[in-house]
């Protein structure tokens, strides 16, 4: 009978050492001093708001290198995974997703990327990132699932606000999406497993708004007015084309022309009247 419980004692036995091997591995990752109290999770964020955000590197999916920098000159959005996450990190990716989907709807593709970190470094590997991004059917040439090099975990978060720690089940942590400016610095935060659009799109709009306008042409016309004019309905939930701006934008244009003819024709007379007076 005891020769037949030794293979029993020894999973046993192998299950608990793995499982502390596991929870110390975990605990190492987390950040120093890391909580997830609320309100101090909460605060961290909003005072990242304003860091300039270091010029990390990192490993693409396709396992190159890749740093920061790279997304400078439009904004970007950041989220935070970890791979071996079944429920609450896949869930705020695809809703992201359809968020993003939304943002394109309102404001136009391209005007922005979006970089997905891992961050249970060493196990969040280009491989690991790249099925993570394919089994929330994300096929997106500007959405960036990236893999921290050693010692980036601690300062990418501590610089966005992000929190998290380990549990039993793997990790706690805050679910935010951390908005960027075009020179990389922290301008929003956005919680929530999802969310109200206006949330995201409002403060991305605010942004691609002000920003510097390119070489005068129609097209950058175009989509400066459409920048504007574009409102969130919330009755549905939506972004919409308001009518009513345009109208308005274009009466004051033809009044400031209006004007300006005004102005022309009354300083030819004024110059004919010197001529016949001379």
């Amino acid at each position: 009978m005891g020769n037949g419980c030794r293979p029993r004692w020894l999973l046993t036995a192998a299950a608990l050492c793995f499982g502390a091997v596991l929870g110390a591995v975990q605990a190492r990752a987390a950040p120093e001093g890391a909580t997830l109290e609320p309100d101090a999770a909460l605060d961290r964020s909003q005072r990242a708001i304003g860091t300039p955000v270091g010029d990390h590197a990192f490993r693409a999916g396709d396992g190159s290198p890749f740093r920061l920098s790279q997304l400078r000159g439009r904004p970007v959005l950041v989220s935070f995974v970890y791979t071996g996450c079944s429920q609450v990190c896949p869930t705020t990716t695809r809703f992201l997703a359809k968020a993003v989907a939304e943002a394109d709807r309102a404001l136009g593709p391209g005007r922005y990327s979006l970089a997905t970190i891992g961050f249970n470094y060493p196990y969040d590997t280009p491989e690991a990132m790249r099925a993570f991004a394919r089994q929330q059917g994300i096929d997106r040439r500007d959405w960036h699932f990236l893999s921290p090099e050693a010692g980036v975990v601690e300062a990418i978060t501590r610089e966005l606000g992000f929190s998290y720690a380990a549990s039993a089940g793997g990790f706690d942590h805050l679910t935010q999406v951390t908005l960027l400016d075009a020179n990389g610095r922290v301008a929003a935060q956005v919680y929530g497993e999802n969310f109200e659009m206006s949330m995201l799109v409002g403060p991305l709009k605010a942004l691609l708004t002000d920003a510097p306008l390119p070489a005068a042409s129609l097209a950058n016309i175009v989509d400066r007015v459409r920048l504007l004019c574009t409102v969130y309905d919330p009755r549905t939930g939506r972004y919409r084309l308001d009518y009513g701006v345009v109208i308005e934008i274009l009466a004051g244009l033809s009044i400031l022309l209006t004007t300006l003819v005004y102005l022309l024709r009354e300083w030819q007379r004024h110059r004919r009247r010197l001529r016949a007076a001379g």
